[in-house]
């Protein structure tokens, strides 16, 4: 799904308008039945409702969206910030339609506002996503009040105060909403780590804008859905072998940390490669042994960390790092390693992106479209410090141009960004993700889909997506504060059950 500026999508609106053709007014009506639709599977008719309005089309959203739910059988009540000297066309048609149902109320200062009774929803309808500075004034002294109310906020398209490509830099300034109603399609600031206090939990709702536009406009940012990833599967021949499935080598472990081999390795193997040699200290050889006979396992001569670089012939992906170690002897490996001609794209992960960030002229020795697979501090010990997440993503693609690499920022929504400019965010995974481990079994299972002949980009694509949602099928079986990483490979087979089925 590509993201658009809130420039583009009010060209997308005025496209449907034309296009379509359909009053501006009915696609308002068509945006709030969208919002009505999800607030009746969420709510029912014994919390009161107070809609905050602007005067603006945000505003005529909440008006609609008011007269619905009364007609509904919710108490409603609409307040008006008076904002402006006029409302827009649309929300003048609005407000005149709620007036048939109840009176308006105008808000010319914060303490013309009520003290809502217990249990009230509060619906944040006061400014949309064409904001382009922060809100003053009686706008500003209103999103105080609700924020401090202590009562659910469910914002109607973007957090009123929080500009849709920006950073919520005046935060006392910007509603602090349980959930956003975005319409159509999510918005940057919505994604950016900085924001996370502003957006809730976002969901993002169907209002039927005309498709065309959607294929004809250009865009670098995407999030991926089901409906991206679901022609990227490979079916599986009913005359395949475990050659058609490739054989990757990962280059893992030392010691007291063969532990990241093995889940990064049983992840692999889940994750549908053919075949799986695992290159690692002696150290290792018998507990990966014993715990995986599936591997073949290649033992380094030494005891305790990688300091040979094995054979690369024979594989058709290569993934270094898990639990690898920092030792002078693995740098020393690690650039023997790259010197070797005509390596596949690799898959870097944990030490040995902390082994490029000491010899960053390694950089240029990667293979064109090689994986890299940072966490925020990893990243920064690549590419330099970043004020803020927005300046971090601005880093994130200047990096993956500059290196030919797809690079993958592992946060809430990891961003994949490529060589050409394109960044995809990913919408799966949660919080109980954050356990040791878990980046391992994300690299086992990139490896895999890139040894079964995925590019590179859908490797790192599908992995995080399917990562993210084994994860989510953890939780909702164990709860996120119990997840562990071998968790989520047991249920990666249910994802991938379901996508090869599906």
């Amino acid at each position: 799904m590509k993201l658009f500026t809130a420039a583009q999508i009010r060209t997308w609106d005025a496209y449907t308008i034309t296009q379509e053709p359909i009053a501006s007014i009915a696609l308002m009506e068509r945006a709030s039945a969208a919002l009505v639709r999800w607030w009746v599977t969420h709510y029912n008719t014994a919390n009161p409702v107070l809609v905050v309005a602007g005067m603006g089309n945000n505003g005529g959203d909440g008006l609609a969206v008011a007269r619905m739910l009364r007609q509904r059988g919710y108490a409603v009540s609409v307040w008006i910030v008076a904002h402006s000297a006029q409302g827009s066309p649309d929300w003048q048609i609005n407000a005149r339609r709620w007036q048939e149902l109840d009176a308006l109320h105008w808000v010319y200062q914060v303490t013309d506002l009520p003290t809502p009774p217990p249990h009230t929803l509060l619906v944040d309808a006061l400014l949309g996503s064409g904001l382009n500075r922060p809100a003053e004034g009686l706008l500003a002294d209103t999103i105080r009040w609700m924020n401090e109310s202590g009562l659910p906020i469910i914002s109607v398209d973007i957090a009123s105060g929080l500009q849709a490509e920006g950073l919520g830099k005046t935060a006392e300034a910007i509603i602090r909403p349980q959930h956003t109603l975005t319409l159509q399609t999510p918005k940057l600031a919505m994604l950016l780590p900085d924001n996370e206090l502003f957006v809730g939990k976002w969901h993002c709702l169907d209002i039927g804008l005309h498709p065309e536009y959607s294929c004809q406009t250009e865009s670098p940012y995407h999030v991926l859905t089901d409906a991206d990833i679901a022609p990227w599967w490979h079916k599986r021949a009913l005359f395949s072998h475990k050659g058609t499935y490739g054989h990757a080598l990962l280059i893992a472990g030392s010691k007291g940390k063969i532990g990241a081999a093995a889940l990064a390795a049983e992840a692999c193997l889940r994750a549908g490669v053919g075949l799986l040699t695992v290159h690692l200290p002696a150290c290792g050889l018998l507990p990966l042994q014993t715990q995986l006979p599936e591997v073949m396992i290649s033992p380094d001569e030494a005891e305790d960390c990688w300091q040979h670089p094995p054979d690369t012939q024979v594989y058709k992906a290569i993934a270094i790092g898990p639990g690898l170690g920092q030792a002078a002897e693995t740098l020393n490996a690690l650039e023997a390693f790259l010197s070797k001609p005509n390596l596949p794209p690799l898959v870097l992960d944990a030490d040995a992106l902390n082994l490029l960030a000491q010899k960053p002229t390694l950089l240029t020795q990667l293979p064109p479209y090689s994986i890299l697979t940072p966490h925020p501090k990893e990243f920064e010990r690549l590419a330099g410090k970043s004020t803020d997440s927005l300046e971090r993503l601005n880093r994130l693609c200047y990096f993956a141009k500059t290196y030919q690499a797809i690079v993958l920022l592992k946060g809430r929504h990891t961003a994949i960004a490529t060589p050409q400019g394109q960044l995809w965010f990913n919408n799966t995974g949660n919080p109980g993700m954050a356990t040791a481990g878990s980046g391992d079994v994300l690299t086992g299972i990139i490896t895999a889909l890139l040894a079964q002949g995925y590019s590179p980009m859908r490797a790192a694509c599908l992995g995080v997506y399917v990562h993210g949602a084994a994860g989510d099928a953890a939780a909702q079986q164990l709860g996120q504060a119990a997840l562990l990483a071998s968790d989520i490979i047991s249920a990666t087979a249910r994802v991938f059950k379901q996508a090869y089925n599906g």
